[in-house]
């Protein structure tokens, strides 16, 4: 349950790059806000892989691996939450295929 734990947190934080980027996105290229998004995304990146490497020493790659797919449940929450993006009944659909796939690798 705690590698499970950890395996979502860190896709969380992975997920949050993608916050970082379309906020720079949304400012003029090489401007200061724009790179201090960017450097904001460099920083949340090498914690994710500081975070990825202690995971996957501990755990089988393909377990690792299968729960990346929380890493887009996250991005279609933060589009919705933070970016008013609408979410449809397809994103509902896939990602609720991916949460049944996680669970049944799970119990596997």
């Amino acid at each position: 349950m705690i590698k499970s734990l950890a395996l979502i947190g860190v896709n969380f934080i992975y997920a949050c790059t993608g916050i970082c980027t379309k906020m720079a996105s949304q400012n003029e290229m090489l401007s200061w806000t724009y790179l201090l998004w960017m450097v904001g995304t460099v920083g949340v990146i090498g914690i994710y892989a500081l975070l990825w490497r202690q995971i996957i020493a501990s755990v089988p790659i393909s377990t690792a691996y299968m729960f990346k797919g929380t890493g887009l449940i996250f991005g279609l929450l933060f589009a919705y939450l933070l970016f008013g993006e609408q979410i449809t009944v397809y994103n509902i659909i896939g990602a609720a295929i991916i949460i049944t796939g996680i669970a049944l690798f799970s119990k596997a």
